[in-house]
Formats: C-alpha cells, structure tokens, sequence
C-alpha cells in the first residue's frame, strides 16, 4: 500500500516514519522546501527520541520520501493523511485554513478512489467541510468535462506524547478510525494491521465522533491536571502533603495515577489549544463545557501562585534579582517551548526586571527564538552561578541528581523552588537548601 502524508510537523513526520517501519510506501509533502531538503538528507528539525534514526532507516530502504509536489504524493497513494496545524485563532477556535488548503489540492489531483484521513487536531464536523470543499472542486472539474473518481473522508486521531511518540504509535492504547465508508474502515484497518498482533484495541466509529473523542480525551486530562493542582493549593494552606493525596486518590482504580502530578500548570502544542476550542465548540453549538471552562481558568491562575512563591521568596521585589531557571520545554525530552510554564515564568520575571539565566537540554534554540534577550547556557550549574534562587521548572532527568553540594556553592543564596516535586524536602533542607515545593508545606521566606 502507498500513502501520503500532509505536513512534516511533530504529527505528520512521526506518523510518516512509524508507517515505512510498519513495511509502508510513504510519501511526506510539504510546502516548506527547505524543509524537505533536510528531512531527504536525513535531518528532523525537531527533538523526539528515536525519530531521526527511524527517518534514516526508512530513508536507507526506500519506504520513505519526501517531497514539496502535492501531485505526485496524492496521485500515487491511496490513503491521504492530512496532518497539517491547526493554530489556535484569537477567539480560541481551530484555524482549518491548512485543512482546507489539502483539501482543495486532494480534488484537483484525484485520480483514482482515495481516502482523505484527517490526523491533525479537528474540531467535531471538520470531516464534512473537507468532503464539501472537495465536492465543490470536483464539480468544477466535472463542468470542464472531466469525470473524477470517488474519494471517503475519514478521521483517525493521533494521540502521541512528545518525548515518547514512536512508541505511542507502536503500542498506542488504542487506534480510533471514523468513517462512514465500510471499504474506508478497512484499508485502514489493512494500513494498521500490524498493531493487531500487540492486541491494541479498535474504536471503529462515524467520523464526527472520532473527531469529538480526540478533544475529548485531551480536555479530560487537562481537567485531571488543573484538579490536582487545585488540591496541591489545598494542601498548601492546611498542611497536607499532596503527593500522599495523589498516590492515595490514584490506587483507586476508577481514578489511576496518571496525571496526578502538580506543578505549575499545564502546556504545549495540545493541552491549552485543545481544551480552548474544545470550549468554543461547545458554545457554537448551543451549550457549554463549564468543567472545561474551568480547567482553564484555574490553569491561567496557577501561574499567579508560581510567581507569588517567586517574590515571597525574593522578598517581594524582582527587579534586578538574579534567578536560574532549570528547564524550558513545557515537557522533558522534547524541544518544544510553545505555551510552556517554564518560559512564562522566564517571561515573567524578565518583564519584572529580574536577571533570569537559563539551562535545557534540548529547548536552547527554540527557546531563545521566543525570547531573544534570554540568558540560555550550556550546563545547569552554570546557569546556578550567583543566583538568588534555583526554580526547577521542567523534569528532565539530567536535574534528577544534581551535585547539591556543588550547586550550593555556586549560588549566591541557596534556595530552591521545586515546580516539578524532584526533591525531598528534607534531603534538600539537609543539604542546606531552603526548599519549597508543590502542595507539600513550607515555604521560601514564609
């Protein structure tokens, strides 16, 4: 079977290269010439553990190509995956111009039965605007007397953490195909057939529920986390561990464990979009997602309490206070900062007149392309050096085991703000650190 996939982004180029090593003819399109130059000579332009050694494995055997031709990649393939953004709009909805933009070139270049499967991020109903923009190109090209071929839209949503995708797409917990199509749902499942040997479960349904089940699934986890970063404040104030609360709450089978780690509040390329359009849908169609609704507002509020721990333990003014922040990404093992806590709180205190110095290990460029006036160095201790406070604010594993003794000695003052719960507080306070953390008592300067 031959496919095609639209857009080498974290989704399309994960989903390319996971499919050649499935044994699959898959050929990646992408306008961004540059691009494609890169990824043909082996090069991903992103971080994702694995990845860029499954491209040029693929590359070496010839399941995988690249190219900025939309006609030679729709005409040659019967599956056309479309996996372009969809950026957030101001208002909070999905930008589809992407979407529309595959969907008129799928029309002009049909030639033969294709299925058009929509793996980016969708909004409930976007499955009917693609086959109604590629109804209406079709017409066009009947009226110059052309007889095009049939096409069926589906949807098969992606559920890949960054950091860990290869092996969510190897051993997913479970593939969603929609399509109304019978033949449809079973070239997908043929294109898929190698996941039924790991048993992974199917959810075969109509295309506007696999479209919904996707939000879904990221707005509930959002909800999971803005809920125990709730309880993590609770605790706080009555003086309650809330990590006991988390392991006791998650052995409860109904509940589970995952997700139940506070911090300073959810982000990346999913999780805020998501749960936004998600809301705006709702609304659009006469209702309301109030529970979602407020997930995001306490999420927005978590980052009051951060920087509310900040000054406290600063003692109140931030303006030419000497500050290391540990992590960038909003997530370890990938490079992507987009709506990251790590970098809001970099923001943050920089607007506030702080002198912020920075260290991750992936997230440098992307990092220092948001925030060009960034002090970013190479090694974490570095970035310790004269500092008033160490905040700790992606868990990478690199600060897992940091020489405390060292990082003491580097610092100007040897407090540390502990966003992601690493430490132990009475290691930390026997080390000689003041140490705060989440939802665990003490504070910094209290």
């Amino acid at each position: 079977m031959r496919i095609c996939v639209v857009g080498t982004g974290y989704v399309g180029l994960v989903t390319g290269a996971c499919f050649a090593e499935f044994g699959v003819d898959v050929t990646c399109v992408d306008t961004d010439a540059t691009r494609i130059a890169s990824l043909r000579d082996g090069r991903v332009p992103f971080h994702e553990p694995g990845l860029e050694e499954l491209v040029a494995k693929n590359l070496r055997e010839n399941r995988l190509h690249f190219t900025t031709s939309h006609a030679e990649a729709i005409a040659s393939s019967l599956v056309v995956f479309i996996a372009v953004g969809t950026p957030p709009l101001p208002d909070g909805s999905a930008d589809l111009s992407y979407v529309r933009e595959v969907a008129r070139s799928v029309a002009e270049h049909l030639n033969g039965y294709k299925v058009v499967v929509t793996k980016s991020t969708v909004p409930a109903g976007t499955g009917a605007t693609i086959r109604g923009i590629i109804e209406e190109t079709l017409a066009a090209r009947r009226a110059r007397g052309e007889k095009p071929p049939p096409f069926t839209v589906a949807s098969n949503p992606e559920f890949l953490r960054e950091g860990s995708a290869i092996e969510d797409f190897m051993r997913p917990n479970r593939v969603v195909i929609g399509a109304e199509d019978e033949q449809a749902v079973a070239i997908l499942q043929d294109l898929y057939s190698p996941l039924y040997l790991v048993e992974t479960p199917f959810v075969v349904t109509d295309v506007v529920t696999a479209e919904l089940i996707k939000y879904a699934s990221n707005a509930f986890l959002a909800v999971k986390i803005s809920f125990i970063n709730e309880i993590a404040n609770l605790a706080e104030e009555i003086g309650a561990d809330v990590h006991h609360v988390a392991r006791g709450m998650g052995l409860d089978q109904r509940i589970g464990p995952k997700f139940l780690h506070p911090g300073p509040g959810y982000g990346g390329s999913c999780f805020p979009k998501d749960t936004r359009a998600l809301a705006r849908i709702a609304r659009g169609a006469g209702t309301s997602a109030e529970i979602v609704d407020a997930a995001i507002r306490v999420n927005e509020r978590q980052m009051d309490r951060v920087m509310t721990k900040i000054r406290r333990a600063l003692g109140g003014e931030l303006a030419g206070r000497r500050i290391a922040v540990l992590g960038l990404s909003f997530k370890p093992n990938t490079d992507d900062t987009r709506e990251s806590s790590a970098m809001e709180i970099c923001r943050l205190l920089m607007d506030a007149g702080a002198k912020v110095r920075a260290h991750d290990p992936a997230a440098a460029v992307p990092a220092k392309a948001e925030l060009p006036t960034l002090d970013v160095v190479a090694d974490p201790y570095a970035c310790a050096e004269g500092a008033e406070i160490v905040i700790l604010a992606t868990e990478w594993n690199q600060y897992r085991k940091l020489d405390l003794e060292r990082l003491r000695g580097l610092m100007a003052r040897a407090a540390f703000l502990d966003l992601r719960n690493v430490y132990d507080a009475d290691a930390m306070g026997a080390a000689g650190f003041a140490y705060e953390g989440v939802g665990r008592g003490g504070r910094i300067g209290a």
